[in-house]
């Protein structure tokens, strides 16, 4: 009966529940197969970035830069397509430089030994700057078809994404690599104790940088999906993109101060955040409340996974 009860009190499954109500208050209209195919799209960027962001937090570290990192890829690609490049060269090149942008903060926060807080705030404005002055306040909006239709079109014969496909792949992957592997161990043990994790010979500082390279990486990607989808480069796509990943990460239960946390509770904070948002859009509710309801989701992701496992603890207690 005490595993029942443990099991029922577990954040993820709180999330599921909710995710259900969300669902079912939404009625006919959101769990029509159109509006899941916009569900899938108006998330993809959010879902891909939270993907290494989660083992970032599992690490006790934070990284308020992947917004930038996202515009700043967005505004390398206009640019690199403006002066002639075929896309085959742009891609591969823009998901290096992001991972050169993660580079960059892993070194500050590793190996200068800088909080990443202020180092991640830092380079937010350094990432947005240097897309504006990639591409100032123009747009690029002459993407071949071919390129653009990946994001705007479900995989054949489904209502799913081309986007939420590729999220699948790399969820699938970064579950494995947290959850399966000795480097998930050792990011768990390094947000648990890093001193406790150095002393049993893991490599802290290298872990970390690498997540850090990891998570560049896949803002770059993320700045191609979101560039793509809307057949638009500019140097501000993605602004104030980094409230809802960090928010959707909280929500799923991974602790702000690292060592605990699982994807599964991640995914399931990324789909309740977008469902939420796609009920209140189609409720006509302003940008604003989107906003509101974002920072409110940030707060609970904070607070209630400390508050179920306190109920959880207390139930164990005689």
């Amino acid at each position: 009966m005490g595993e029942r009860l443990r099991g029922l009190l577990r954040w993820e499954t709180a999330l599921v529940f909710l995710l259900i109500v969300v669902a079912v208050g939404g009625g006919e209209t959101f769990l029509s197969g159109q509006n899941l195919f916009y569900l899938g799209l108006d998330v993809g960027e959010i879902a891909l970035i939270a993907l290494p962001l989660t083992l970032v937090v599992v690490s006790g570290e934070i990284d308020l830069s992947v917004a930038s990192v996202l515009g700043l890829s967005s505004a390398l690609m206009g640019t690199l397509w403006n002066a002639g490049l075929p896309l085959e060269t742009i891609l591969p090149v823009v998901v290096v430089v992001g991972a050169a942008c993660g580079a960059v903060n892993g070194a500050l926060v590793t190996y200068l030994g800088l909080p990443s807080l202020a180092v991640t705030i830092g380079t937010l404005a350094l990432y947005r700057g240097l897309a504006l002055v990639l591409l100032g306040d123009t747009a690029v909006a002459d993407f071949p078809a071919s390129y653009t239709q990946f994001g705007t079109t479900p995989v054949p014969g489904t209502w799913l994404p081309y986007p939420t496909a590729l999220f699948l792949v790399l969820a699938l992957a970064f579950a494995v690599l947290l959850h399966a592997t000795p480097f998930g161990r050792a990011t768990f043990a390094i947000g648990a104790n890093t001193e406790a994790a150095r002393f049993s010979g893991i490599r802290v500082k290298r872990t970390k940088f690498v997540l850090f390279v990891i998570t560049g990486a896949v803002a770059a990607l993320a700045g191609i999906v979101y560039t793509l989808r809307f057949s638009s480069a500019r140097a501000d796509n993605g602004t104030g993109l980094e409230l809802a990943v960090v928010a959707a990460v909280l929500l799923g239960g991974v602790s702000i101060f690292g060592g605990k946390g699982t994807l599964g509770g991640v995914i399931a904070g990324v789909l309740l955040l977008g469902a939420l948002r796609n009920v209140l859009i189609l409720d006509d509710v302003s940008t604003e409340t989107l906003t509101i309801v974002t920072g409110v989701l940030l707060l609970i992701g904070v607070l209630a996974p400390s508050v179920v496992a306190r109920v959880a603890t207390g139930r164990r207690d005689p």
